[in-house]
């Protein structure tokens, strides 16, 4: 196992390329796994032009006719390499030489739904059976990948320059707390507003980055206090413009935006927050001659929308792009010379230990995208957290130094890559029955500890560690209460072992009726 650690731009993907024409050259099969179904065209683009026919594609998207297609060229050996996302790893290869990881990082690569798997490990397990070499290429690696490569389990490959010494974008960061003071109440800050008209009378182009789609994200009545709230979970619901619709971004929900609070009768309904809609919407206002596009969930439902979106974007039919996370990773056009972070702050304060991984990543991914081609690039990062070690790090990109910040927190907290989660998630029509069988499942995991305890060599006690049962960050879904227990426990323990103990498995199959148990070794996310 490989970590190929380049710094944005510095030639991952021609590394990539070269080493999968050697391991075709040896009639060996290859694979080329990326996070996100939107970037697999582009790459493609790339791989057609080196490979020719060669090269499959796999993803969920595609058309039933095209994808049973592309398995049978596989199945039949007249495509050694494939690209996809996750679910390519599956592809029918019989002797795979070789499976790259591009963005290992990517929480993508972790299915959430049944069967509960990680591409890296699998992809691993897959490479140690068949003989061949996994790469996992990142400009931010996660920290258990980085962990590992620092504790001699994995070689670390580094790409520390751009190719052709091509600078790294300069970062600002704007602390949105003094734009206030000066009396800015605008989603942009004045030095954003200004490298957007000195871009754009360049004839430069600008991305514009905000991880949260919508117009507004909730909607409040300023007479009683009351916030538009999904009547099925409990989450606010997101104001949607200009269908005037306030929709539930976890069931579905959707309804018309009340002229009237339905709660006081009163009139003075006001919508808050900030999202990819409103941020299109204010960018029209300001530059009415610039041409611009969104992309985000929202606006890439169709098929081939991302396709579109890329391709008039790289051919300068669109001046600024607005987008989520969609915009932070895979775009590669020189004539972007401006990044704006409306606001880097959404999911740093999330009750999760990656947090402050996640905004590292996010920030750097996306500062990553300015200042590819020959003109230099500039980042303006606006933040209302300036001091926090993440953005600070982030605005320097300055991988090194926030691993080593991180990874002491994660000893502290004994969090991966020092122990192992186990989430146990119970859905019930009630919280009281689902807070119950995790209760029993917490008192079976006692048991079983205590029982491997018992069958020890060394004296030392199995160390482990119970968070919970109490009701998750979302407590409802689609009318359904949710409780959470998450054990922390040694790496070296079997969670064969540790859940196949027949009392405790007869807790995990049948939880009761009405009751859904979702059992998730190595969760990505505990929100």
């Amino acid at each position: 196992v490989f970590l190929l650690h380049g710094i944005t731009g510095s030639g991952k993907t021609e590394v990539y390329l070269r080493v999968i024409g050697d391991v075709l050259d040896q009639k060996q099969q290859a694979l080329l796994i990326v996070p996100e179904i939107s970037l697999t065209p582009q790459l493609m683009n790339r791989v057609r032009a080196r490979f020719g026919q060669q090269a499959a594609i796999l993803h969920s998207a595609l058309p039933a006719a095209q994808r049973r297609n592309e398995w049978h060229r596989i199945a039949e050996g007249n495509a050694p390499l494939v690209v996809g996302a996750r679910s390519a790893l599956f592809a029918p290869l019989k002797n795979p030489g070789i499976v790259i990881l591009d963005e290992e990082h990517e929480n993508s690569y972790k299915q959430e739904e049944s069967p509960r798997y990680h591409a890296r490990e699998v992809a691993e397990h897959m490479m140690r059976s068949a003989g061949g070499v996994l790469i996992l290429g990142s400009a931010t690696p996660s920290i258990e990948t980085y962990y590992r490569s620092e504790i001699g389990q994995i070689r670390r490959l580094a790409l520390p320059c751009r190719i052709g010494s091509r600078s790294l974008a300069k970062t600002t960061v704007i602390d949105m707390r003094e734009e206030l003071k000066k009396g800015n109440r605008t989603i942009f800050s004045q030095a954003l507003r200004d490298g957007m008209t000195e871009a754009l009378q360049r004839g430069e182009q600008c991305i514009l980055f905000l991880n949260r789609r919508g117009y507004s994200t909730f909607v409040l009545c300023r007479e009683c206090g009351a916030v538009m709230k999904c009547p099925h979970c409990d989450v606010s619901l997101t104001y949607h413009n200009p269908d005037t619709m306030l929709c539930c971004h976890y069931c579905g929900f959707e309804q018309r935006s009340p002229d009237i609070c339905p709660q006081c009768g009163g009139s003075a309904i006001r919508y808050f927050g900030t999202g990819t809609q409103k941020v299109q919407a204010e960018l029209k206002q300001l530059f009415p001659q610039a041409r611009i596009a969104r992309m985000d969930t929202d606006t890439t439902t169709r098929k081939g929308s991302h396709e579109q979106i890329y391709g008039a974007f790289a051919r300068h039919e669109i001046d600024i792009l607005v987008g989520t996370q969609m915009v932070a990773k895979g775009l590669d056009i020189p004539n972007v010379t401006l990044v704006g972070i409306i606001s880097s702050d959404t999911a740093l304060h999330l009750p999760d230990f990656r947090a402050a991984e996640r905004t590292f990543q996010l920030i750097t991914q996306v500062s990553g995208r300015a200042g590819r081609g020959t003109r230099p690039g500039k980042v303006i990062l606006q933040t209302y957290n300036p001091s926090h070690y993440s953005i600070e790090m982030a605005a320097r990109q300055d991988y090194q130094s926030f691993y080593e910040k991180e990874i002491r927190y994660r000893e502290e907290g004994w969090y991966p890559p020092f122990s192992r989660l186990i989430s146990f998630t119970a859905l019930a029509s009630d919280e009281e029955s689902a807070e119950r069988v995790l209760k029993e499942i917490a008192a079976k995991l006692s048991e079983r500890i205590d029982a491997l305890n018992k069958t020890r060599v060394s004296d030392k006690a199995v160390r482990a560690e119970m968070l919970g049962p109490t009701p998750a960050p979302i407590a409802r879904i689609q009318n359904r209460y949710r409780s959470r227990l998450v054990l922390k426990i040694e790496n070296d323990i079997s969670t064969a072992d540790l859940l196949t103990d027949d009392k405790l498995g007869m807790n995990l199959r049948n939880p009761g009726k009405g009751i859904t148990l979702t059992v998730d070794i190595n969760p990505y996310s505990i929100v």
